[in-house]
């Protein structure tokens, strides 16, 4: 446990930071100010799990604080807010486009979260749509590009995201357009994948990933078999319900669990449920102080005001490392194999996988009547400082299959595990340009699998995807040079390259 004097260090070190713009301190300082309470009752066995040094930790809250006040992710129903208007707000309901944008970057500025900034800005092409009908297509980009331009300048880190597609629309269209053109980082972006979309929408969206590294694509059919029509893609990859969200995500580590088993039955029977236990306990506690103490469902407007429900909350049970548990273990044993490249690993890798979903399943999770009382599983994508650590299931990066096909194999043993988010991330050489049709054709087939969620970028780009965040290569060579920049992903992307070779993927 840090003392008071480390912890006032920590916050001089703050103050004095010249790489922070002055937004980025005081969110830094609140949470700061927030980890000076004690307020959750977490298990007793936390801290030896949580707060021990970085190559023993086993569980990790991804910095959300000690004192919740807020869910980690909030999904508001945008459609209904543009339908009436805000009273807390003083807004009425939009009459034509230049009002419905200007509303809604007024309310993005007033939906919190873990980072204070919006996770989900809506389902933008059907959101939109009816205001785009009333004007012409140079207006419409006009506009949208004024919109986008502000939310990436003002909206700090690239977790904010929109939703487009299954359907092919006209705003969906110009979006994917105006994006192209910006190249900018914020906000995230993905098209939703249906067997009705028509193969022309797709493959816009396929153009318009090879020069902005969004959208991402999801397979619509495993999100809507699994959460309903009433889903959204939030965060990084997150699948959530709208009017809803998420109170928490917490995550094992499953490389530091692997490391402190003596082989596999010890880390099946005894390690995996001692810290699986733990880790749900310690989110149950969460989720109760932030319901029943916290009074944000009582007092935030989003609430009364009917564009977020309690009911349509849940909260996330995330893991990373699953690649270097599997390999540790198997070390261990004096077995041979490697994650993705054998399939002895990868059998192990689905033996330990439907341990969590079970564990998960047999769970009973307080207020998470949306998803039947229980956590849903979340593949997180990782952190910068978690070096040794392949982000949730993925194969890591250098050792990546020769072959895309065989490397699309390993993805559809894990990905139907995790109706909350996961994902895998491909650079392109820059030639696809001349045949974006190669990558449609890898949509299209590996969304026909359990697949549930790919991104694309190119070699060439310089907005590229990190873990499941977007950054430019160009603003992390600012901050490399000890410049300020806007945005706090940023840091997390500079990080990741350094520490995980997050940027090093195999080039297909």
């Amino acid at each position: 446990m840090e003392t008071v004097e480390e912890k006032r260090r920590e916050i001089l070190a703050t103050i004095q930071d010249k790489t922070a713009s002055h937004e980025q301190k005081v969110t830094y300082l609140a949470r700061h100010a927030e980890n000076f309470l004690t307020v959750i009752d977490e298990p007793e066995e936390l801290d030896a799990l949580m707060r021990c040094p970085q190559p023993e930790r086993c569980i990790c809250n991804l910095f959300e604080g000690d004192a919740p006040y807020r869910p980690r992710y909030i999904c508001p129903d945008y459609p209904k807010f543009l339908k009436q208007g805000s009273e807390f707000l003083q807004l009425d309901a939009p009459k034509d486009l230049w009002e419905a944008l200007n509303n809604l970057l007024i309310l993005y500025h007033n939906v919190p979260s873990i980072t204070n900034y919006p996770v989900y800005i809506g389902d933008l092409d059907t959101l939109l749509e009816p205001y785009v009908s009333q004007v012409d297509d140079e207006t419409a980009k006009k506009a949208l590009r004024l919109f986008f331009i502000q939310i990436d300048r003002t909206i700090l880190d690239s977790f904010c995201h929109a939703d487009i597609g299954p359907a092919d629309t006209r705003a969906g269209r110009l979006i994917m357009e105006v994006e192209a053109e910006l190249e900018d980082a914020v906000p995230n972006l993905t098209m939703r994948v249906s067997q009705d979309t028509p193969d022309e929408f797709l493959l816009a969206g396929v153009k318009c990933a090879l020069r902005s590294a969004k959208p991402s694509f999801a397979n619509d059919r495993m999100f809507r078999g699994e959460l309903g029509d009433n889903y959204c893609i939030a965060s990084c990859y997150n699948g959530l319900y709208k009017a809803g969200g998420s109170y928490t995500l917490c995550r094992l580590l499953l490389h530091g669990i692997a490391k402190r088993s003596s082989g596999i039955e010890d880390f099946k029977k005894n390690q995996l449920p001692y810290v699986m236990d733990v880790m749900a306990r310690y989110m149950d506690a969460r989720i109760r102080f932030l319901v029943e103490e916290s009074g944000f469902f009582e007092s935030n407007f989003l609430a009364r005001e009917g564009l977020i429900q309690r009911e349509n909350f849940t909260a996330m049970f995330g893991l990373v490392g699953l690649a270097e548990c599997v390999n540790t273990l198997l070390e261990k044993d004096g077995r041979e194999g490697r994650f993705g490249h054998s399939a002895e690993a990868d059998a192990l890798g689905v033996e330990i996988m439907e341990q969590i979903a079970a564990f998960n399943q047999a769970h009973q999770a307080p207020y998470c009547e949306a998803t039947g009382g229980h956590f849903l599983l979340h593949a997180q994508v990782g952190i910068d400082s978690d070096k040794g650590s392949s982000p949730g299931t993925r194969i890591p990066v250098g050792e990546e299959p020769a072959e895309l096909v065989d490397h699309l194999k390993n993805i559809n043993l894990f990905h139907k595990y995790f109706p909350s988010g996961t994902g895998d991330i491909f650079p392109v050489d820059m030639t696809v340009h001349k045949n974006p049709q190669f990558v449609f054709d890898v949509i299209r087939g590996a969304f026909q699998l359990d697949i549930r969620y790919l991104s694309f970028y190119s070699s060439d780009s310089d907005v590229v995807r990190v873990t499941g965040y977007l950054v430019k290569r160009s603003e992390m060579e600012k901050l490399a040079a000890g410049q300020n920049v806007r945005q706090n992903t940023t840091g997390l992307g500079l990080g990741a390259s350094t520490n995980c070779k997050a940027l090093n993927r195999r080039v297909r």
